[in-house]
């Protein structure tokens, strides 16, 4: 072949045309026919085809070039299938992108034509597909088992959730969907902290797919601790360490924080940690051991507490007169007929206390209102004062009137009074029941934990101070009865304290206080199976988580079994901090009560590791996996 006969493009850059290629079974061929189909393939391509190549490659602006919008871009947008659903969106990724879109990164999606930008998640994946073929093909198969030069090439694949549609700045829910083969951009921190809304002064942990993403929410917006959290997980899954984290920003914001310890497992965090698995986790996020600075632990008179040593150890008493008389009947779990007994001999101690002027005093008298009973007892009338009634109710039913006695000083003083007023009753009868419930008073007031006068009770202005942070140590009462008595009546003190420390805010324009209790163990003060038995404790409950809301109260629910809480508490809840549940059937009731957490998070929980978990903040765009920061003080025992 001459230079003349060569096509005009290889003419021009000298190039030498290749040797004829040859078809594999040319060799199985006789010399003849194989001679025969040299000739046929060695024919040369007629120059017009170049030409035609030439031309197209000139009016396409020479060489092909990736169109600008698709610049930088790290996948495209799939077809949808029939199993497609409205917020979900296929993206595909070349090999090398893959690592770029982990698992919860977020993107935007420039959709092509229409110019529509859209914002997602990342919620499944990333998938490696083989290109061209299913991945679990026979010929995949096998080549995968072999390994070597026959493994095809592939690709990525990842499901994205749309968040919104990004307008003049703002997000918005999505109209529509993005096009097909529109490019998308992985969003780096700084916009994704931005997107997700992950700014705040209290850190919770690292968003977990990001290696410096800090999920953090604000502690100065009602719309978040105000509106009160949950910490749900089985043991072990680092409940404890999420909550004594939580104490120490809280302490560092300003807020003050009433810790209800069921267990004593916080009766140390004044002290730093001594874990090793801790402390090294602790170097490698960059930060120190160190206590809460400043704590103060409480406990009941009579009863020990998990830290002897610690240095603002304070005993405490209730007051028999805090406490709701339908409160009482209910958590100590009286019968009906006790419960009947119980509200009349609560009206006979009041007759008393008011003819004998032990209260309202004589000074008092005039302008003395009576207290809603559904919110709290009547003032100064103490548990002795209930024995006595409650005795002197029975003997007069049991025909020994000669053998009555009063025990409590402000009755036994003018025992002669009192005794007429008791013989006044009617309606007295059965005196078994009469006789169970002086037992079930009885021993209640041997405890001495009531109306003490050795100790004080608590100070709630001092438990409510800011920064504050206050341990009620119950973890030697061996009784929940005797638990739900102390949080019912710290409930009540604290939300009216803070009541009244937020009207006097008000009133001089200053900066509200800031509160948070934390109810450890909340299912056996809240249980599914008791709360219809219970409805003047629900509705405490809800009246001071609704109330509140508004006047910066917030509470701070912690159980490892979630299931036992009522649908009403969890309806309380705007906030969640999800660690290890294995159960279907409780993962089941949360959907029902969280339902902006995706189904790829769900389908996690069950194998989350210690310290992981799934946030769910008021604050935050959507839920997110987070590896909860380390604790630096102190725990007793360690999850």
């Amino acid at each position: 072949m001459s230079d003349d006969d060569l096509p005009r493009s290889v003419r021009e850059q000298g190039r030498t045309p290749p040797e004829p290629a040859f078809h594999m079974k040319d060799r199985a061929l006789g010399s003849e026919d194989s001679e025969r189909s040299r000739q046929i393939i060695s024919e040369p391509v007629p120059e017009y085809v170049f030409d035609r190549i030439d031309q197209d490659a000139d009016g396409a602006g020479g060489m092909w070039t990736e169109p600008e919008e698709y610049s930088g871009s790290v996948g495209r947008t799939m077809f949808d299938t029939p199993s497609s659903d409205d917020m979900n969106v296929t993206v595909l990724l070349p090999r090398e992108n893959m690592e770029a879109l982990p698992s919860q990164s977020l993107v935007s999606i420039q959709s092509v034509p229409d110019g529509r930008e859209y914002l997602a998640v990342v919620v499944r994946g990333p998938f490696a597909e083989p290109d061209g073929l299913r991945g679990d093909a026979p010929i995949v198969v096998t080549t995968t088992v072999k390994g070597g030069i026959f493994m095809p090439k592939f690709h990525g694949r990842v499901e994205v959730q749309l968040l919104g549609e990004r307008i003049k700045g703002a997000v918005v829910p999505p109209r529509f969907r993005p096009l097909p083969n529109s490019p998308v951009y992985a969003l780096d921190s700084e916009q994704t902290r931005d997107v997700l809304k992950l700014d705040g002064n209290v850190p919770l942990g690292l968003a977990v797919g990001h290696e410096d993403l800090v999920v953090s929410i604000p502690a100065d917006k009602k719309l978040v601790l105000p509106r009160h959290v949950g910490i749900l997980g089985t043991t072990g899954g680092g409940k404890s360490t999420t909550v004594s984290g939580l104490v120490s920003h809280f302490q560092a914001e300003g807020i003050a924080t009433v810790l209800i310890d069921t267990e004593g497992e916080y009766a140390l965090i004044n002290e730093p940690t001594d874990d090793r698995n801790m402390a090294l986790a602790l170097s490698m996020r960059g930060f120190e051991r160190k206590g809460v600075p400043d704590t103060a632990l409480h406990h009941l008179v009579g009863r020990r507490t998990s830290n002897p040593k610690h240095p603002q150890l304070t005993p405490f008493t209730l007051e028999f007169s805090h406490l709701s008389p339908y409160l009482v009947t209910e958590i100590l779990d009286f019968t009906e007929a006790q419960h009947t007994r119980y509200l009349k001999a609560y009206d006979v101690c009041k007759r008393l206390l008011r003819e004998l002027r032990i209260s309202p005093t004589v000074e008092e008298y005039g302008r003395f209102l009576e207290p809603d009973e559904l919110e709290e007892g009547y003032p100064r009338m103490t548990l002795a004062h209930m024995l006595d009634v409650t005795r002197a109710c029975a003997q007069i039913v049991a025909k020994e009137d000669d053998e009555i006695s009063f025990s409590s000083p402000d009755l036994s003083a003018r025992s002669d009074q009192a005794l007429a007023i008791v013989r006044e009753v009617r309606g007295l009868d059965h005196v078994s029941s009469w006789r169970a419930l002086q037992g079930k008073l009885g021993r209640l007031h041997r405890l001495g934990i009531f109306d003490n006068k050795r100790v004080r009770p608590i100070d709630y202005q001092r438990l409510v101070e800011p920064g504050r942070v206050s341990i009620i140590d119950l973890s030697d009462t061996d009784s929940p009865q005797l638990n739900n008595l102390v949080i019912a009546e710290l409930l009540r003190g604290v939300a009216k304290q803070q009541n009244a420390n937020y009207r006097r805010a008000e009133e001089q324009g200053t900066k509200p206080p800031r509160t948070m209790i934390v109810i450890e163990e909340a299912h056996e003060f809240l249980s599914a199976e008791r709360i219809k038995q219970m409805p003047a404790l629900s509705q405490q409950v809800a009246r001071i988580a609704r109330r509140g809301r508004k006047r910066w109260l917030g509470l701070v629910f912690v159980t490892q079994l979630p299931q036992h809480l009522p649908d009403e508490v969890l309806g309380l809840v705007n906030n969640y901090v999800l660690h290890k549940i294995s159960d279907a059937a409780v993962i089941g009731k949360l959907k029902r009560s969280i339902g902006d957490v995706d189904e790829g998070l769900w389908a996690r929980l069950p194998t989350l590791a210690p310290g992981q978990a799934i946030v769910s903040m008021a604050s935050m765009a959507r839920p997110l996996l987070v590896a909860i920061d380390p604790t630096p003080c102190k725990l007793r025992m360690v999850e």
